[in-house]
């Protein structure tokens, strides 16, 4: 029996390599400066963060609604988040109810994530990673409700870019003591004491709360990024 000769795939030769990179670099591009520009719009926001399987007679979904209603009440920030259901809509919701600037950045999925009902204003990304700079990029503060890998995702990407200073120091206001205190004791059981992969400050990059009144003392208090 004679041997198979080799395979050639041709999806991968230098020359589509080349010209892959360059139609995902150009459309990166793109997408960062439609996002800059976007955010130059907004003077003061804080952006929300949490599931988007949370359901309306949820406790999260209640508290996302009325902080997002007491900071564009309060403080007159808008309110920024990615533009789908959960945590996003009580977010947006709470923002255009109370007649604030409510705005969110989508990412479009093979199986398109629906935009909620509540937006002012929107966004689209195909990228994740663009979105998440946005997301960032544009707060004062960043909030952050009970979530899946997603939501992980966003929070460990931007305390990480906190600690090693490659974004400015922001609050990262954590609400739900009773789903983010085990994953806290976790970070001090494990990181911290058992394997010293995080200093102790670090643990200071972010608070958790259920005090909304806080998070508005918090916020309040924040610099203001675009001044």
């Amino acid at each position: 029996m004679s041997p198979k000769k080799d395979s050639k795939d041709t999806s991968f030769t230098l020359a589509s390599l080349e010209k892959e990179a360059s139609r995902r670099g150009a459309r990166i591009n793109k997408e960062f400066l439609n996002a800059f520009t976007f955010i130059k719009k907004t003077d003061k926001s804080v952006t929300f963060f949490g599931s988007t399987r949370v359901m309306p007679n949820s406790k999260h979904y209640k508290q996302a609604r009325i902080l997002a209603e007491k900071i564009v009440k309060k403080l007159g920030h808008s309110i920024v988040t990615g533009g789908g259901p959960g945590i996003m809509e009580a977010g947006n919701r709470g923002a255009k109810e109370s007649g604030g600037v409510s705005i969110g950045f989508n990412i479009i999925l093979p199986y398109e994530q629906s935009k909620n009902q509540y937006l002012t204003e929107s966004l689209d990304f195909y990228y994740f990673f663009s979105r998440k700079v946005a997301l960032y990029f544009s707060a004062e503060a960043c909030v952050f409700f009970p979530g899946g890998f997603g939501t992980l995702d966003e929070l460990f990407d931007l305390l990480t870019l906190v600690q090693t200073g490659k974004t400015t120091k922001m609050p990262i206001i954590l609400i739900g003591k009773d789903y983010w205190d085990p994953l806290n004791t976790f970070i001090k059981k494990h990181l911290y004491n058992a394997h010293k992969f995080v200093d102790l400050t670090d643990m200071d990059l972010y608070t958790i709360t259920d005090d909304l009144d806080e998070v508005i003392e918090i916020i309040r208090k924040a610099p203001i990024r675009r001044e």
